[in-house]
């Protein structure tokens, strides 16, 4: 099974980082990606930029192998687009690991050679088998191992306020969106001016949706921002400001905060959609649980988070937590129930492990539906998860990452309690721990 690669799924930060990791071990990655280039899914979003610096956005041992080619690495205290991270570093990443990046392969399964999910017998002597479709047809590769950085992209959570679609919801799809728009884009741009927009979620992609509509109403007449909010409490929504050690991500929430104040953004709190219609004007009216209706709207922009899709996983025995989707021992880390303030230990190879050997879920995915990741955080799992497959179990158990705090107080699972039934001790991080807060829409 050694002469066999080391499976990587998707072609995104994460996932080249892991491949570029298992290459410096001496082993054989092998990426399979389903879109036409490196970072197919940070394209979608090109627009935004980043919030963290470019010195947190390139992993080590991919920088030394772009380095062996003559790379040049971009000012490290400067904040790249969407666009200049697919440019400056995806793409050449992938040019450099070459061959074992393989385009227009999408994974729909993977299992155990000739055993599913239920067969014990002969299981661990068996390789891993991954089910590609291709543009030529369908394919089987066998694998030593498998690391699954396929992202969270393609399953945005809904507008309904249970987790599923609002009534109502896909029939008016044409008028909803699930990503930041580019208003800068001049038919982005007359689909949204001069219109009344509603925008769902409160992570920092809202606030870059928010600041972005607030600065169209400014420049388009007519243009009104209506932000909806699940939360029954305003919390720390905006984020740490100018204690957040990240100082793009903690301005960010300041200039939503100050759209906010300004009038430029209308906010409507403790609003969980049930059902999405339209009325006599054929504008849209969102309806909660509770029986209310919003004003009528033009458009709707749901930044409410995304969440892992598994379907492809399902011969393979997993260990997820069954709120979070997350593996089991990371789970209690990451669960924004249990931490009011984004508290995490650091974690590798060990709290990402699964029932079945030799098979890893890194990036986003890994964090399941828990909202806060950061690319730096995918790199020290990948590095983590590559020297364990490599046998280097003194590497996979050393942490090598600090991450930056965002000076927040407030999780998620806290904004629907009242005031004085929050924790007081909220922030008093255990020792080796660190605050996580990114947006939902992508690492970055």
């Amino acid at each position: 099974m050694d002469e066999n690669p080391v499976v990587v799924v998707g072609a995104g930060p994460v996932g080249l980082a892991a491949a570029a990791e298992v290459l410096e071990r001496g082993l054989q990655p092998l990426v399979l990606e389903s879109g036409a280039e490196a970072g197919s899914a940070v394209r979608e979003w090109s627009h935004v930029r980043l919030f963290s610096q470019w010195s947190e956005l390139i992993d080590p041992a991919a920088a030394r192998l772009l380095e062996r080619q003559g790379w040049q690495a971009p000012d490290a205290a400067t904040y790249p687009s969407g666009a200049d991270w697919v440019e400056r570093y995806l793409r050449p990443l992938a040019a450099a690991l070459g061959e074992r990046v393989r385009f227009g392969s999408r994974v729909v399964g993977v299992a155990r050679r000739g055993r599913d999910r239920v067969v014990d017998a002969g299981r661990e002597s068996e390789p891993l088998t991954v089910h590609v479709e291709t543009a030529l047809g369908e394919e089987r590769i066998t694998a030593s191992a498998v690391i699954d950085a396929s992202g969270t992209w393609g399953s945005p959570n809904p507008l309904g306020g249970d987790g599923l679609p609002a009534v109502g919801e896909r029939a008016a799809r044409e008028r909803i969106s699930y990503q930041v728009p580019d208003v800068s884009d001049a038919q982005v741009r007359a689909r949204f001016a001069g219109k009344r927009i509603a925008v769902a979620g409160s992570g920092h992609s809202a606030l870059t949706a928010l600041v972005a509509f607030a600065g169209l109403a400014e420049e388009a007449p007519g243009t009104e921002v209506v932000w909806v909010l699940r939360r029954g409490r305003s919390g720390d929504v905006f984020g740490g400001g100018e204690a957040d050690q990240l100082p793009e991500r903690g301005a960010l929430g300041l200039r939503a905060k100050q759209a906010v104040d300004a009038g430029r953004v209308r906010t409507v709190m403790g609003f969980r959609t049930a059902a999405v219609e339209a009325d006599g004007d054929g504008r849209l009216v969102l309806t909660s649980f509770e029986g209310d209706e919003s004003e009528p709207v033009d458009e709707v922009v749901v930044l409410t988070g995304f969440r892992p899709d598994l379907s492809w996983l399902s011969e393979i025995r997993l260990g997820l937590d069954p709120v979070l989707q997350a593996p089991t021992a990371l789970a209690p880390l990451i669960d924004p129930n249990l931490h009011s303030c984004g508290t995490v230990y650091p974690h590798g190879a060990k709290e990402l492990a699964h029932p079945e050997p030799g098979v890893s879920v890194v990036g986003m995915k890994s964090y399941g539906r828990a909202p806060t990741f950061l690319a730096m955080t995918g790199y020290e799992q990948v590095r983590s998860v590559a020297a364990a497959i490599a046998g280097d179990t003194e590497s996979a158990e050393r942490v090598e990452l600090v991450l930056p705090e965002t000076g927040v107080c407030g999780g998620a699972g806290l904004f629907d309690e009242p005031e004085t039934e929050q924790s007081g001790g909220c922030c008093a991080a255990p020792q080796q721990t660190a605050e996580l807060a990114a947006p939902g829409a992508a690492e970055r």
